[in-house]
């Protein structure tokens, strides 16, 4: 079978670590060039090297997926090195979780920075090149948690309802001349729970993750499948989460 992800150029947001770290290893063993974003340049350069010493093809910018101009230029560096981009993978994100009358406005206005302007950001970076060169390939990392709506969730699964309506949007309004995948994760082996600001909940989470978590490399074997893909065929919606999870 021929191997679709082999030469392809694909910039990553949030890539310093959990999912974005292991796709972009993950992509780079299969041959792809990947482009690293996320906020830690630290992290960035280690990652880095660890792929050019595996003898795979990485550069990296500094990435606050807040910032439009950040993604701007994520997709500019892409092109600039390796002249073109066929994947974004927008999977920066982040969550505070609260009740809805503990009236968290600051970590709402947060988790809509990034989790929801961030990935329209990373889609408006990366469409004129998509429209220039007629093809392209947009992968947003959403959530289970807009699947199933639990207490302490509801700002966050709106986030990435939002994401998961945004996408289905784009597939169709592309008429054939994008793919558009969105992958729903469940519990994953991450450090998404040390931003949460509520230490009971942040201990549960912890809990979780290490009891029933899926790995990180599980979900990036899930982001290589859609975009090993023939280009003619789009997957549209992937949810992977612990055999366990409800």
């Amino acid at each position: 079978m021929q191997n679709e992800i082999k030469g392809k150029v694909i910039a990553i947001t949030g890539a310093s670590s959990g999912i974005g770290e292991a796709a972009a290893l993950m992509l780079a063993e299969q041959g792809a060039k990947v482009v690293v974003g996320a906020r830690r340049a630290d992290r960035l350069e280690a990652l880095v090297d660890r792929i050019s010493e595996a003898g795979g093809e990485a550069i990296y910018a500094v990435t606050d997926v807040r910032r439009w101009e950040d993604l701007v230029k994520l997709v500019q560096i892409a092109c600039e090195r390796f002249g073109r981009l066929d994947v974004i993978i927008n999977n920066a994100g982040m969550s505070q979780l609260s009740r809805i009358d503990e009236l968290d406005v600051a970590g709402w206005e947060e988790m809509i920075d990034v989790n929801f302007k961030g990935v329209l950001y990373g889609i408006a970076a990366a469409m004129p090149v998509f429209q220039r060169q007629d093809s392209g390939h947009v992968i947003n990392i959403i959530s289970t948690s807009g699947i199933k709506i639990v207490p302490l969730q509801g700002v966050y699964a709106a986030t990435k309802n939002a994401v998961r309506t945004l996408s289905e949007a784009l597939r169709q309004e592309s008429k054939g001349s994008l793919r558009v995948t969105g992958i729903s994760p469940g519990f994953v082996q991450t450090e998404f729970a040390n931003g949460i600001k509520d230490a009971a909940i942040r201990e549960v989470l912890t809990e979780k993750m290490s009891t029933m978590a899926i790995s990180p490399e599980a979900v990036a074997s899930a982001i290589c499948f859609a975009i090993a893909q023939p280009k003619q065929v789009d997957v549209g919606d992937i949810v992977i989460r612990p055999a366990a999870q409800d």
